[in-house]
């Protein structure tokens, strides 16, 4: 079944020649001119995928973005002409799935494109992961202490499920960027250590001291029982 994107893009000549390529490439594509708009045809279609414009009229590509990820994790590709670093983290952040600056090509974005479809899909499909009276519903992106919801970030999810996922298993910066994000955010290593504390502080605020990331100095961090 044809894959269905959501292009959200205001200037209609860039938006026809890349909804002309990606039906090309055998994708299902919806436009959307303006933020607004953008989240009317999301709610209705539900898409695979949203490729967002950052500057757009009525409401922005970042108000756009911040209002799907409290209620979803419809992967998001950001295609923006804002190419600075404090843009990039932002977006990382925010939950971007990946991140192209224009001008771009049309090749590249179909290739990234089904990259980040079939890193969301191996999510998807993944059963719940438990540890100890931890457990993650990757379908849901829904993680429990207990019977109490974490309030977690997706990326903060992403995270936590990789390291659930991998008991005692030691992640360096890089790699954890690369697992969850693909390479869209190589050299942006230390954002992880931000997303690390406010995991530790979510957890240990449902009082589940049985659990817990540990640094391993120079190296990276792992999930462990306890002190361990």
């Amino acid at each position: 079944m044809e894959a269905v994107i959501l292009l959200v893009e205001d200037e209609k000549k860039l938006r026809d020649m890349v909804s002309t390529h990606l039906q090309q490439e055998g994708f299902i594509v919806a436009p959307a001119a303006d933020g607004l708009e953008a989240l009317r045809v999301w709610q209705e279609i539900k898409p695979d995928l949203m490729v967002l414009d950052l500057m757009l009229p009525k409401l922005s590509g970042w108000e756009v973005l911040k209002k799907i990820r409290q209620k979803d994790n419809t992967p998001v590709i950001v295609l923006t002409a804002r190419a600075e670093e404090v843009d990039k983290l932002l977006g990382l952040e925010l939950g971007a799935d990946d991140y192209m600056t224009k001008p771009f090509s049309p090749r590249e974005l179909s290739a990234r494109i089904k990259a980040v479809l079939r890193r969301s899909h191996s999510v998807v499909q993944n059963t719940a992961t438990n540890f100890y009276n931890l457990t993650l519903n990757p379908e849901r992106m829904e993680a429990f202490v207990g019977d109490v919801m974490l309030q977690l970030t997706g990326t903060e999810f992403k995270i936590l499920l990789l390291l659930a996922e991998n008991p005692g298993q030691v992640f360096s910066r890089l790699h954890i960027l690369e697992r969850v994000f693909g390479d869209m955010y190589e050299g942006y290593e230390r954002t992880i250590d931000t997303h690390i504390s406010n995991l530790r502080h979510k957890i240990e605020a449902t009082g589940l001291s049985e659990v817990g990331i540990k640094t391993v100095y120079g190296v990276g961090y792992k999930l462990v029982m306890g002190e361990s």
